[in-house]
C-alpha cells in the first residue's frame, strides 16, 4: 500500500469522526472570505480538491450561494458525508493528480487540506495543473502545515493508524506559483492548537492567474 492509498484508507475509516472534529472552520474564515471576494463573477465555477466531509464547501456556499462548486475527494466515505452536508453541490471521486482530466475550466480552485499528503514534487505539479485549468484571472487557494520539508515522515494517530505527512515551505510554493505565472495576493499563517498542546503552523496562500 503506497502513501496515497494509506491516506485514503485512514480517511475512509474515520470519515464520521473527522466530520465531527473539523466541521468548524472559523480559524480560516478570513482567508476563505478573501478567496470568495477575489471571485468577482456570479455563478463562478469552483473546483474543490480534497473536500473531505464538505466543511469548507459548506462555508463557501453559505458565504456565496451562487457558486457552482465541484467538490472532489479520493475517499468515498468522505464524499458521502460531503454530499449530505452540501446536497446542492456536485460531488466527484477524483485524484488531485488528475485534475486536468476533467476537461473543464474553472474560475477558482480551493485546495484547503490536501498538501500534507502530497510530496514537494507533486505539489509543484498540482500548482502547474491548477494554472492550466483556471480561466483568466482565476483564483487558487492552497493551505498546508508549514515546516522544513525534511521533517516530513510517518506520524501515528491516537488510534494507532500511520499516515505520511508532508510539511511544506512558503519559499518554494510561492516560487512555483510565480514561475508558472500566478500573482500571489495573500500569504498568511495560522496557529493551530493540537489536542496534545503542541502548535502547528498552518500556511495559506491565495494567488491569481
Amino acid at each position: 500500500m503506497n502513501k496515497t492509498e494509506q491516506a485514503v484508507a485512514v480517511f475512509n475509516k474515520y470519515a464520521s469522526s473527522y466530520e465531527r472534529k473539523y466541521m468548524n472552520v472559523d480559524l480560516y474564515a478570513d482567508t476563505f472570505d478573501f478567496f470568495c471576494n477575489k471571485i468577482t463573477n456570479r455563478h463562478a465555477k469552483v473546483l474543490e480538491i480534497a473536500c473531505g466531509p464538505g466543511n469548507v464547501t459548506r462555508y463557501l456556499l453559505d458565504k456565496r450561494p451562487d457558486l457552482d462548486i465541484l467538490a472532489t475527494d479520493l475517499a468515498p466515505n468522505m464524499l458521502q458525508i460531503a454530499k449530505m452536508n452540501n446536497p446542492e453541490t456536485r460531488i466527484m471521486l477524483l485524484d488531485c493528480k488528475k485534475i486536468k482530466e476533467l476537461q473543464e475550466k474553472f474560475d477558482a480552485i480551493m485546495c484547503g487540506f490536501c498538501l500534507p499528503y502530497l510530496s514537494k514534487e507533486e505539489v509543484i505539479q498540482l500548482i502547474a495543473d491548477a494554472y492550466d485549468i483556471l480561466k483568466p484571472n482565476g483564483v487558487l487557494y492552497i493551505s498546508t502545515m508549514e515546516d522544513d520539508y525534511s521533517k516530513s515522515g510517518y506520524q501515528k494517530s491516537s488510534n494507532g493508524d500511520e499516515l505520511y505527512v508532508h510539511y511544506h515551505e512558503a519559499g518554494y510554493l510561492v516560487e512555483a506559483m510565480e514561475k508558472k505565472g500566478f500573482k500571489v495576493d495573500l500569504v498568511e499563517r495560522k496557529d493551530y492548537h493540537q489536542p496534545d498542546g503542541s502548535i502547528t503552523k498552518d500556511l495559506v496562500i491565495v494567488s491569481e492567474k
